[in-house]
């Protein structure tokens, strides 16, 4: 597992790109998060909530009730028009800053050999 702080910062990005491949609900997104980063993302509920109630006081996401064959309702989150620009503009900024970092721990005076 990777540090926290490292996952902080990255939170909305992650939960941004999946909920614009499909609506989710809490629990759902830490289970998926999970299972692509082979469990090295684990993102704790007092991270992934409060990252989903910023999302969507910002509007970049929405959530509502849905009702379930067996036990009760589950609040689902859906990314907006707004979080799919989002999304967008933090993914091109996110593959500049890997770029960078790559290009600052890949230069030969700063090998650590």
């Amino acid at each position: 597992m990777f540090n926290r702080e490292l996952l902080k910062g990255s939170t909305s990005l992650v939960v941004l790109q999946l909920l614009a491949e499909r609506d989710m609900y809490g629990y759902e997104l830490v289970k998926e998060l999970e299972k692509r980063s082979d469990q090295h993302l684990q993102v704790k509920e007092g991270t992934l909530y409060p990252a989903l109630h910023k999302l969507e006081k910002q509007e970049y996401i929405e959530c509502y009730w849905q009702e379930q064959e067996k036990g009760p309702a589950r609040k689902y989150y859906r990314i907006t028009d707004e979080g799919v620009q989002m999304l967008k503009e933090k993914t091109e900024e996110w593959q500049q800053f890997v770029q960078v970092i790559n290009k600052v721990m890949g230069s030969p005076e700063h090998d650590p050999s």
